[in-house]
């Protein structure tokens, strides 16, 4: 492994590193490795269960360029949106993972009976043909797009590993090393290995909160999120349009799913989020039976189509959530060299990619020109008592 070797190696400019290790093989970790393979550094990617095994293989995909204005994050997804039109070009990502722009729709249903609100049905797709009560835009290809999330996060890793001599290495991250004197990392350990790095970038997801290192500056929790892929048998039939509902079951139960139409015929649905506890790890989170069944009859509801067709996945994925709802992306102020990429909650696809440029940037250049990190420096969580405490 290129970052296990022993022996100090030159760094880049600024803070520099030339040996990192990234935690984390989902879309903000497999971004950031290959933004800093960009820049010449040797990144290492650890993880215990592969390649976008976790909410990057689960999520929905969709890509807004505004949503987030007005917010701490409406500049990094502004950036985000513009990255990922570069990558697709960089990546071919119209083929390799389903890159396309589309519209955005919101949506009134109520199940299980009711025809098209008056109106409506003549400025709807067609297959959007279900007990629609009322719809508007609130997207456009010039606005909103999509990837398959797991594609995307695969294809990047792949290129990471192909173009910049990235390693992946299967395993997990029982702990960040750190010189109790000099609090500079030396490394981390890998189920019962050591590899040895400049810099470590923990990107975990929610599973950062289970790293003290983390948890002594703050907690990261995780949100349980459901979703179901069918496989309508006209599927390439239905138009990119990415439906955002305000559903209304038989018992009268409200809920807000979404439906993103892909280019490969699948559809995905998605809904139905709790807060639980957090399994070991990606392998061991498993869909609830009754959100699985909802997420059918939300189908159904909106399209005929969608109505018994066959299922392809039924899953579920847990959002990392920070404290305040902002993510945190930047250094841990009490250990040199160690930096956080986390707290995305339902944003992390789109964001990833400014995410992984901007850290690249902080990392080499010990600043970013991508992004201002300023609003999502983890250092916003230290506190009078931790201030008294040797940090950085």
């Amino acid at each position: 492994m290129a970052a296990a070797i022993c022996s100090s190696g030159s760094t880049g400019a600024g803070s520099g590193t030339s040996r990192a290790v990234v935690c984390g093989a989902g879309v903000i970790g497999t971004c950031t490795a290959y933004f800093l393979g960009k820049r010449g550094v040797k990144v290492t990617v650890v993880d215990s269960c592969g390649v976008a095994t976790a909410a990057s293989g689960k999520a929905g995909g969709f890509l807004a360029l505004d949503w987030c204005d007005g917010s701490p994050v409406g500049n990094l997804a502004r950036a985000s949106f513009a990255l990922h039109r570069q990558l697709a070009d960089e990546l071919g990502g119209e083929t390799n993972y389903g890159y396309r722009r589309l519209d955005a729709l919101s949506v009134t249903v109520k199940e299980p009976t009711g025809t098209t609100g008056a109106g409506a049905s003549a400025s709807l797709p067609s297959w959007i043909d279900g007990a629609i009560r009322k719809s508007s835009s609130i997207g456009s290809q010039a606005t909103t797009a999509q990837v398959h999330p797991q594609l995307f996060t695969r294809t990047v890793m792949s290129r990471a590993e192909s173009d910049f001599g990235a390693e992946f290495l299967k395993g997990t991250v029982r702990e960040i090393r750190v010189d109790p004197e000099t609090a500079q990392v030396s490394g981390v350990v890998v189920d019962d290995k050591f590899v040895e790095a400049e810099t470590v970038v923990i990107a975990l997801g929610p599973w950062c909160g289970k790293l003290k290192l983390v948890t002594d500056l703050t907690s990261i929790s995780g949100l349980k999120a459901h979703s179901i892929i069918l496989q309508p048998r006209e599927g390439r039939d239905i138009s990119p349009h990415a439906l955002f509902l305000s559903f209304t079951s038989r018992e009268g139960e409200t809920m807000d799913p979404e439906v993103y139409p892909r280019p490969t015929g699948e559809v995905y649905v998605c809904g139905m989020s709790e807060h639980v506890e957090l399994p070991p790890d990606a392998d061991h989170v498993e869909p609830k039976a009754e959100a699985m069944d909802m997420l059918k009859r939300v189908a159904g509801a909106v399209s005929s189509q969608l109505d018994g067709c066959p299922v392809k996945a039924q899953q579920a994925c847990f959002l990392p959530l920070s404290v305040d709802g902002v993510p945190l992306i930047g250094k841990l102020p009490h250990a040199a060299g160690v930096y956080l990429a986390t707290g995305h909650s339902c944003w992390g696809i789109l964001n990833a990619p400014a995410t992984g440029a901007s850290l690249a940037e902080l990392i080499v250049e010990s600043h970013s020109t991508t992004v201002d990190l300023k609003p999502f420096d983890p250092a916003r969580f230290l506190t009078a008592e931790k201030g008294r405490r040797k940090f950085l």
